[in-house]
């Protein structure tokens, strides 16, 4: 459901920013979006594989969980890298506005019932 919403938000700023700042400003807040939602994907497999692995353990739980947040951060800290130094007409509004948006979304997940 968070996954939708991200991608949702990501369309959404990217459209705006494609009508503000052209083709440019439309793919660099896709690959703000892009950032955070490839983390956040990563982050839910490595914490599912975790829980699975020890589905009787906080302890190994624990584990999971801080194992997934480490993956999660150093893909954003890569990803914001990796964007920022390889693509040479990146409109930073419209990236930080989509990268922002996201990480928003998915800090609200805890209120999402399904």
């Amino acid at each position: 459901m968070v996954l939708m919403w991200q991608l949702i938000a990501t369309a959404s700023i990217a459209a705006v920013a494609g009508l503000a700042a052209g083709r440019d400003g439309a793919v660099s807040a896709a690959l703000g979006g892009a950032v955070n939602i490839a983390a956040g994907a990563a982050y839910a497999l490595l914490w599912g594989l975790g829980i699975k692995a020890a589905p009787g353990s906080a302890a190994m739980s624990l584990v999971a969980i801080f194992r997934a947040e480490a993956a999660k951060i150093l893909l954003i800290v890569a990803g914001l890298w990796l964007v920022l130094s390889v693509y040479r007409d990146v409109v930073t509004v419209a990236f930080f506005a989509a990268f922002i948006v996201t990480v928003m979304i998915f800090s609200m997940a805890f209120f999402v019932r399904e």
